[in-house]
């Protein structure tokens, strides 16, 4: 396996799916946080459950969630999304250096990446899953824009298996500890390209899951189906992690789909969800 060791991943969708320069790239987040107007939650925010489409199709759901981190400093953020070009079992952990937006360089936690590599034994410092992969990469315009001093840990999950997804929530509870600083973000868009009657009935259910905090009937749900989210494992591995982390209760913040964005589709969309996991101060 080739490693990514203290490299920096350039961006891969900068400039189409979301815009190309700092000052457009804050105006559009902006916009968003304002339409989303301000969240709260009782509680420590332990997991974050984020779409990752085009940002002009979730970004209005994304900023839902984000607005919570608003004003947040010296955080690290691990990313958990599924690999849509890269075919592989285990975990692919850019484990090194940083990601590059055009927002500047986030560097790596390169301490927790360590820690979750030698939890995991299926887990691998491996670059080349990464390189061309959006779900991570669109999260950053908020996270860059709202959180000063921010590193990452960014984590693409291969089959989304339950071992999979089970082995690596463990491994995250065990390496994040009894760290207040970081927060888990599971990266996931859901169904995709129904008519919006059928993709809302088919995603309700997966919202009703988050809602009740409920990752095995989750898990459950997507070993019996692949349409109602293409990012479930990591939904599954956050709300697991999460749960032995402290987080007691789910809050959904916002649910939509791509037909809402401008004079939007509605007969072929993919869904979109934003919800917090939260426990005590």
């Amino acid at each position: 396996m080739s490693s990514g060791v203290g490299s920096v991943r350039r961006p891969a969708v900068a400039g189409s799916w979301y815009p190309g320069t700092a000052k457009a790239i804050a105006a559009e987040v902006e916009e968003y946080l304002r339409e989303a107007g301000p969240q709260g939650v009782p509680g420590r925010v332990v997991g974050l459950i984020s779409p990752h489409a085009g940002l002009r199709y979730s970004g209005p759901v994304a900023a839902h969630a984000y607005s919570l981190l608003g004003g947040r400093s010296g955080i690290t953020v691990v990313l958990i999304g599924p690999s849509h070009r890269f075919a592989f079992d285990g975990v692919a952990v850019w484990a090194r250096g940083g990601f590059e937006t055009p927002l500047g360089l986030v560097p790596i936690d390169e301490d927790l990446a360590e820690a979750l590599l030698k939890l995991d034994p299926r887990a691998a410092d491996e670059a080349r899953p990464h390189r061309e992969e959006h779900c991570l990469e669109m999260q950053l315009p908020f996270l860059q824009h709202l959180v000063s001093d921010l590193r990452i840990v960014p984590a693409l999950m291969g089959s989304q298996s339950r071992s999979e997804v089970d082995r690596f929530a463990a491994a995250l509870a065990e390496a994040v500890g009894g760290r207040q600083d970081v927060v888990l973000v599971a990266s996931s868009d859901l169904s995709h390209y129904h008519p919006a009657l059928v993709a809302n009935r088919l995603d309700a259910v997966v919202v009703n899951d988050v809602g009740r905090f409920d990752p095995e009937a989750l898990i459950q749900r997507l070993e019996a189906s692949h349409e109602h989210a293409c990012g479930g494992g990591p939904i599954v591995c956050v709300m697991r992690a999460a749960r032995m982390l402290g987080a007691v209760d789910a809050t959904v913040l916002k649910y939509g789909d791509s037909g809402d964005a401008g004079e939007g589709d509605k007969s072929r969309v993919v869904g979109y969800l934003a919800a917090a996991l939260h426990g005590p101060s």
